[in-house]
Order: C-alpha cells, then sequence, then structure tokens
C-alpha cells in the first residue's frame, strides 16, 4: 500500500470510554482503517492479558504493553524490558514495612504478595476485567516482571522514587502506582515496532489520553489527545478530538485525515 499509515491507541479513555466499553464508532473506524490497508495497534499500560478480548474483537495482533515493556509485532514479540528483580526484592521489603502491598505482573498473570487488601480491591475492580490477582509472595523469583503495582495513597510513593532509582513510578488510581523500569515508555515500545515497519515518520499516528501517553503524543509525529485528557496531556499532542464519550476516535481520525 503506498500510503499506508500506521496508528496506535490507548485503551482506557481512548479506546474504552468512561464505562470501559468500545462505542460502536470506535471499532467501525478501527476496521475502516484496517479494510484501507493501515496498520493498527495498541499502546497501552496493560498487561497483554487484561486486553485479549479486545484485541480479538478488533483483529489486531501488533501491541506495545505495560507501557512499553512487552511489544508485540503481529503476533510475535519482538522487545521485552524487565525490571531489575534485585531492586524490586528491596523495594517489596520496604512496601512490608510501610503495609503497602504490591502485585507482581509478568506477560501471564499477576499475583500479590499479600492475601488480600482494601486498595487492591478498590482499583483493580476499576479496569473491570475477569480476574484478579491471587495470592504469590515469590512470584518475582525465577521470571521476568514488566511491571509491578505499589498501593499506597497519593504522596506516600516519594519514598519510593527517592530510594529506588532503578524504576520510574507512574501513578494510575489514588491507591495505586505503576512501577515500571526507568526510562521505559509507550514511545520506546513504539520505536521498537516501527523501525521493523517501512513506514515513514509522516505517516505515524497515535491517540492517548493519560499522563502516560505524554512522551508517546511528543514521540509521534502526529499526535492526537482525546478531549476528556488533562490538559498537560492535550498540550503534548499536536490535535485535539472530541471526548472518547462524544466518538471521539471517529472525529480524531476525520481530524487528522485518515477517514
Amino acid at each position: 500500500m503506498m500510503n499506508q499509515s500506521v496508528i496506535f491507541f490507548d485503551i482506557d479513555g481512548t479506546l474504552f470510554n468512561s464505562d470501559k466499553e468500545l462505542p460502536l464508532s470506535t471499532k467501525e473506524a478501527i476496521f475502516k482503517l484496517k479494510e484501507q490497508g493501515h496498520v493498527v495497534a495498541i499502546a497501552t499500560g496493560r498487561a497483554p492479558f487484561m486486553f485479549a478480548d479486545l484485541r480479538k474483537e478488533l483483529d489486531i495482533h501488533t501491541f506495545v504493553s505495560y507501557n512499553g515493556q512487552y511489544v508485540v509485532l503481529n503476533g510475535e514479540v519482538i522487545y521485552t524490558n524487565p525490571l531489575n528483580v534485585t531492586s524490586l526484592q528491596k523495594l517489596t521489603e520496604t512496601a512490608l514495612q510501610n503495609e503497602h502491598p504490591v502485585v507482581f505482573m509478568d506477560h501471564e498473570d499477576m499475583r500479590a504478595n499479600v492475601p488480600e487488601h482494601t486498595y487492591i480491591k478498590e482499583s483493580i475492580k476499576t479496569l473491570k476485567i475477569d480476574r484478579f490477582p491471587s495470592h504469590d509472595p515469590h512470584y518475582y523469583k525465577g521470571r521476568e516482571l514488566y511491571q509491578t503495582l505499589l498501593f499506597c495513597p497519593e504522596g506516600e510513593e516519594q519514598q519510593y522514587e527517592r530510594d529506588y532509582h532503578d524504576f520510574d513510578f507512574i501513578r494510575w488510581h489514588p491507591v495505586s502506582v505503576d512501577i515500571l523500569p526507568k526510562g521505559g515508555s509507550k514511545a520506546k515500545g513504539i520505536e521498537k515496532i516501527v523501525q521493523k515497519l517501512a513506514i515513514p515518520p509522516e505517516r505515524h499516528y497515535a491517540f492517548g489520553d493519560g499522563l502516560n501517553d505524554i512522551e508517546m503524543l511528543l514521540a509521534v509525529k502526529n499526535s492526537v489527545a482525546m478531549g476528556n485528557a488533562e490538559e498537560t496531556v492535550k498540550a503534548s499532542a499536536k490535535y485535539v478530538t472530541r471526548s472518547v464519550d462524544d466518538d471521539g476516535i471517529s472525529h480524531g481520525l476525520q481530524l487528522v485525515g485518515l477517514l
């Protein structure tokens, strides 16, 4: 295809509306892009197992997950960036002393270091997924982990930011923070994909709404922030579309000339 483009979509607040549902207008727009021969991909902070149904529904086989730490192109894993296990073990010991639970995550599952905790229930349920982390305090041993969730009230993550320099900390919920490898981002994950695609930067697009989308929106030539995004996110994008609840994806694709 002469004018083939690649378009990366965040999930929560971008593909999914405020009820964690896929609007019909968004689904129809995605399939129009695919019919035109474009490459449609997902770029999310979610784990692969958290959006398997969405990939199936949209017939998407290329994605950046864990905010860039686990990258798949046409069904093949092309890049992984696991957490430093030694530092993670030390952080977990500190978190236990502070009564801050953690959830370890690889590409297949997630396990909590405590049997149960209100913060875990409160935040995980907002994702509206069909699984909940079971208890395995040693899940970090002998496997690559791409993200860990730290559960603490806002502001209390600052002590970890000060003491654990191998990680980046991104808050996604009032009581939960993503722990990622230092310097990892959706932008770096996207870079791994576009390096293998013969599509020039002028035909790279990205849609997002969250703080973890800022680097992606700054890096991709044609970036679109959702109308429901915070102002700092909107300021990072080339375009701003309507809210996800107001057919934002369909409108945004028309705005940039893809539909």
